[in-house]
């Protein structure tokens, strides 16, 4: 039978997705409004959903479903987490603790890997995103850790200056790690030793 729709099918509803609703997951077209947690029905985005096989929950209710289970694997250090999701309809198995692995699949797919591999900003630690990533010294940085590690000065590519990982405008690095003596701007008269 001919796709007279000439879009995909959604992956919740089984209707036919148009270009400009479609939000893609795993190889799998959804409508924006059934892009939902398959257990907690949360709306999902790409930084908060997480694949498995043809499922798509929230991160929260994936580590319920599929992450590690036991002491120390609880939402705090140290912990147990008593929590099985029954009120999500999550129908958790007991039994012996799963050994700690990630709780990513074992075949992930290139969108999950996308969501794994997010670089860290080398000021704050935190994951710098597309959108609000600069290079600088070969690393990824945010707009507002662009700055100068010395005077705080926001850096441009016309101004800045990498050493040891660490970032500086051309002033503070001429200052701090330029050459010295007459005619660097250390010293300004010369005095004569007889």
């Amino acid at each position: 039978m001919p796709n007279w729709g000439g879009g995909a099918k959604c992956g919740a509803c089984e209707k036919t997705v148009y270009h400009a609703e479609e939000i893609q997951c795993n190889g799998r077209s959804f409508h924006k409004t059934c892009f939902l947690c398959m257990a907690c029905r949360k709306a999902l985005d790409s930084t908060t959903v997480a694949a498995h096989e043809s499922e798509i929950y929230c991160k929260t209710c994936y580590g319920r479903k599929y992450g590690p289970k036991g002491i120390g694997f609880g939402q705090g250090a140290g912990c147990l987490s008593t929590d099985t999701g029954d009120h999500l309809g999550l129908n958790l198995q007991q039994g012996s603790p799963k050994s700690a692995r990630p709780s990513t699949p074992t075949n992930p797919s290139k969108f999950a890997k996308k969501m794994v591999d997010v670089d860290k900003c080398p000021r704050c630690g935190k994951s710098v995103y597309a959108a609000e990533k600069i290079m600088g010294g070969g690393k990824p940085w945010h707009k507002a850790c662009f700055r100068c590690a010395i005077c705080g000065k926001s850096l441009e590519s016309t101004n800045v200056t990498d050493k040891d990982g660490e970032l500086y405008c051309k002033v503070c690095y001429a200052k701090n790690f330029g050459p010295k003596g007459i005619g660097f701007g250390g010293l300004t008269q010369v005095e004569k030793k007889e």
